[in-house]
């Protein structure tokens, strides 16, 4: 018995490749422009909230959970963090596309699928830590207090009891909650670890091992770096589960704007293209579920196409990346299914069979 990973073997279309007419290439362009923009614009705005001051909270002196040691060399330096969940990801994700589908589009989805993650990533965790301002676990040992201070009486201590001369050690103190490092750990290899199940079909409802260790393993590096923040005393361990959270569904999020699920059946392809082909017989898949025109004939007794998909077009013009088939009614179900012999038909007509051979009597 063999095994053969999908992502291993190239999947094509049957179509082929043609030259992209110039006007064609330049629309495409127009209706990816935006997204590009407003991925861009949050990325700036990551970068930009990380300069405002943030809230401070009270705090007291005797609370123990903050009175951690301050780690002068982290674990995962913010340099770090950045190879690791944007430089790796940006590097992987090429290596999976070659061995999978090798489309320059996909390459283009992907790209623009991680840049989105990490940029509403990245904004949600900075808002959400200057508007929180939470004091992290080695707070006490950078603010560096008054000697002989103490919390007054019926009340806490506030920032103005610290001597710490650098502002910027001081202001950091206060963004402990979410964790930054988790949430983006999260997003970046969160992302890679979504790309990957769904080149492999994780969930093709045959189970094979290897797939899941293969799409696992990007989600147990950002778990280390999760890990490493509480070892470094910067966030408590409600600020790493709820970053890593964060960034885990934001970076689904992001995966599904360009994605099908991943149980589809071609869940290794990125949506089509938002504009359509002149030429109906090139006309990329859409995403969109549509049903075939089927001739309606009332004398043969084969069920009629509900109205609502009369004005969808032929399925020959169209391929559909969701592969699921149509939901039936149970009731339609089991007409479709008794249509066929005598043994099968339904209550009224075996009733009236009955009544004109005499061998039923009311």
């Amino acid at each position: 018995m063999t095994f053969t990973l999908p992502f291993l073997t190239r999947r094509t279309s049957g179509r082929v490749p043609t030259r992209m007419d110039p006007q064609r290439r330049k629309k495409l362009f127009l209706s990816y422009l935006p997204d590009w923009i407003f991925t861009i614009g949050f990325a700036a705005l990551f970068y930009g909230v990380e300069k405002i001051g943030s809230y401070k909270r009270q705090f007291s002196l005797e609370d123990t959970s903050l009175r951690h040691p301050y780690t002068l060399h982290e674990r995962v330096p913010n340099p770090a963090l950045v190879a690791i969940c944007f430089v790796a990801p940006v590097v992987l994700l090429p290596i999976v596309n070659l061995l999978s589908v090798r489309s320059w589009w996909d390459l283009h989805t992907s790209y623009l699928g991680l840049i989105l993650s990490l940029a509403l990533t990245g904004s949600v965790t900075q808002i959400v830590k200057i508007t929180v301002g939470r004091p992290r676990p080695d707070v006490i040992a950078r603010c560096i207090p008054i000697p002989g201070s103490a919390d007054p009486q019926y009340g806490l201590s506030t920032v103005d009891v610290c001597t710490q001369t650098d502002l910027s050690i001081l202001d950091d103190g206060w963004r402990s909650f979410p964790s930054g490092h988790s949430s983006l750990s999260f997003a970046g290899l969160g992302f890679l670890s979504l790309y990957v199940a769904g080149k492999v079909h994780l969930f093709d409802r045959r189970g094979h091992a290897p797939k899941a260790w293969l799409a696992i393993t990007p989600l147990c590096g950002a778990a280390l770096v999760a890990i490493s923040r509480t070892m470094d005393y910067r966030h408590h361990w409600q600020d790493v589960l709820v970053g890593s959270a964060l960034g885990l569904l934001l970076a689904f999020f992001s995966y599904r704007q360009y994605y099908p699920s991943l149980a589809a059946t071609d869940s290794h392809h990125p949506y089509s293209p938002r504009i359509r082909r002149e030429a109906a017989s090139d006309i990329l898949p859409l995403h969109e579920a549509m049903l075939p025109r089927v001739p309606t004939d009332r004398s043969s007794g084969q069920n009629e196409v509900p109205d609502a998909y009369d004005d969808m077009p032929d399925r020959s013009y169209h391929e559909s990346l969701d592969m699921t088939p149509p939901r039936v009614s149970i009731a339609k179900q089991e007409t479709s299914i008794l249509a066929d012999g005598p043994w099968k038909q339904s209550e009224d007509a075996r009733e009236r069979s009955e009544n004109s051979s005499g061998e039923y009597h009311s």
